[in-house]
């Protein structure tokens, strides 16, 4: 199968996208089912976030269920048909997961997002759990998985999921600590499955740094049959995300200096449970600096617990990709998706015309 046959799968398995494929990352606390129908409405697929705690008293599966009732009174489907929208997981503390799928057949995703395993564990039996779903039920819904290194490329490859989400570490928010940017992951996970003689079964996203049409290009470019985007899609105005998170990401510049990779993001606000072979890319912020400075975590901790209880946000991590500095406004979800079609076929008849 050629890469535009491969291209092809996406618009196969969801056909309300448009070409090229972008759908949202399923960011935890910035989205929603207004966000994600937005997206789908524009031509993209929309994702929202369904956590990481799978125990039968979770408030995350709570909220799971009342986003999906949503969703489908905003979308206008049926209890048997599919669910237009997908769902993201935070996997490295699987227990209870089976609660997770229970409600997701109920609803009948379109799509199960999973990402961020514990160390030397892949996501064979989380896959399985939902094939075995998706044969009881009858229920059409594909797996994509969130890869960071060729070798959790190959793992998901072999387990059968449907697609793969290539992160590159330009992205913003958590992804590997060591890993590469896509312009040396994305052709070697593409080879990876060109050489498992899966490109007639398996879609490739790219995702990491790209907020227009020029990084879709270039992910095209470089294998993907598609994008994600995370931090462009936090600056819509459907997003969740407080006004001055927003305005943090429109106002920087220089993302490779304005930004860094550390998991002391995490620590600043108590959320430093990750397993240590992920990290996470944000804004250079207050705590940051602070931190860089002297001032100990457990002071760091302190402001930022009493800034919150102020109401304020500018203590809080704004997690963002290398490529914020592109970022200049915050636009509505159709304007973005439309927009970066467009750009897309201005810069591949500008390539065309210099060939």
């Amino acid at each position: 199968m050629t890469a535009v046959e491969s291209t092809k799968l996406l618009q196969k398995w969801f056909s309300h996208t448009t070409s090229p494929f972008i759908a949202n990352a399923p960011m935890l606390g910035f989205t929603d089912p207004e966000m994600a129908n937005a997206v789908n409405q524009a031509g993209g697929l929309g994702f929202i976030s369904g956590g990481f705690n799978f125990k039968p008293e979770s408030t995350h599966l709570s909220d799971l269920e009342k986003s999906l009732v949503n969703t489908r009174s905003i979308t206008g489907t049926t209890s048997t048909e599919t669910l237009p929208i997908g769902v993201g997981f935070i996997t490295f503390s699987p227990v209870g997961f089976e609660n997770a799928v229970t409600i997701l057949a109920k609803y009948r995703v379109a799509a199960i997002w999973l990402a961020f395993p514990k160390a030397d564990i892949d996501h064979g039996s989380l896959v399985q759990m939902i094939r075995d779903s998706q044969k009881k039920n009858g229920w059409d819904v594909k797996i994509f998985v969130q890869v960071g290194t060729v070798q959790s490329a190959n793992e998901a490859i072999d387990e059968g999921v449907d697609v793969l989400v290539a992160q590159g570490t330009d992205a913003g928010g958590h992804q590997w600590a060591q890993g590469a940017g896509l312009m040396s992951l994305l052709p070697e996970v593409r080879d990876a499955v060109r050489a498992k003689s899966a490109s007639d079964r398996i879609a490739i996203l790219g995702a990491g740094g790209i907020v227009d049409g020029r990084g879709c290009v270039a992910a095209l470019g470089l294998g993907a049959d598609g994008i994600v985007m995370g931090t462009r899609f936090v600056a819509t105005a459907e997003c969740p995300a407080p006004e001055q998170i927003k305005q943090t990401i429109v106002s920087a510049t220089d993302g490779a200096v304005s930004t860094v990779k550390s998991v002391q993001h995490d620590v600043f606000q108590s959320t430093d449970v990750w397993p240590a072979q992920y990290d996470g890319r944000a804004v250079i912020g207050i705590s940051y600096t602070d931190s860089q400075s002297g001032v100990t975590d457990e002071e760091v901790i302190q402001r930022y617990n009493d800034a919150r209880k102020m109401g304020q946000d500018h203590r809080r991590t704004v997690w963002a990709g290398a490529s914020v500095g592109v970022i200049d406004a915050v636009v509505s979800v159709d304007e973005l998706i439309k927009g970066i079609q467009q750009e897309v076929k201005e810069v591949m008849a500008r390539i065309t015309a210099n060939i």
